[in-house]
């Protein structure tokens, strides 16, 4: 993009608006002049919360999930179902599902396979987990990842499902509609 003479800081804030997801250099360059000209209180307020989110929000020291706090409300809610562990990509999953309000269990998010990761996830089964559910976008890479996953916890009592199939291989589930969120999870498959 060509920048402006005088308006660096401008530039700056296009520049910025274009990294975020779906946002091209048109959309960023629209939002900027709105920001800028026509609604300056809640540009204001935009950058506060923002500001505010990044030096408040963290993950969640036994999910992985958002939180404000070390451990976040859905792990200490004493009225969740602590038999049932529903293992997730990102915490950006737990809020879609949670959203919905279409499950009451307890999550964790599995990021990567390392040893540390699957010790914390073991610690969590140990206490009261008889069910793991893996809701993970559909695909072969992530089949296998169930398969080393169910492995791992071969030493536990547990029964496996995963969601079923209507949720499109490939589609996170951010992008899925709420009525086949809703049958993904409620015709789970055992695994």
């Amino acid at each position: 993009m060509k920048k402006n003479r005088g308006l660096e800081k401008f530039d700056n804030l296009v520049e910025a608006l274009s990294t975020l997801p779906t946002v091209g250099k048109k959309s960023a360059l629209r939002f900027a002049y709105h920001l800028i000209l026509n609604d300056t209180f809640n540009a204001m307020k935009l950058a506060n919360a923002i500001e505010s989110a990044i030096r408040s929000v963290r993950s969640c020291a036994r999910c992985g999930g958002l939180s404000e706090h070390e451990i976040c409300d859905i792990c200490l809610d004493e009225h969740r179902d602590h038999t049932k562990l529903c293992i997730v990509e990102s915490a950006k999953d737990i809020l879609v599902l949670e959203e919905n309000n279409l499950y009451d269990g307890l999550y964790f998010v599995l990021n990567n396979l390392e040893e540390e990761t699957l010790f914390q996830l073991k610690e969590i089964i140990k206490e009261e987990i008889k069910e793991v559910i893996f809701a993970l976008t559909p695909s072969l890479s992530n089949d296998a990842v169930i398969l080393f996953v169910e492995d791992k916890l071969s030493e536990f009592d547990l029964e496996f499902s995963k969601i079923a199939q209507g949720v499109p291989t490939g589609v996170h589930l951010e992008n899925v509609d709420f009525l086949s969120l809703s049958k993904a999870l409620s015709a789970r498959t055992k695994v």
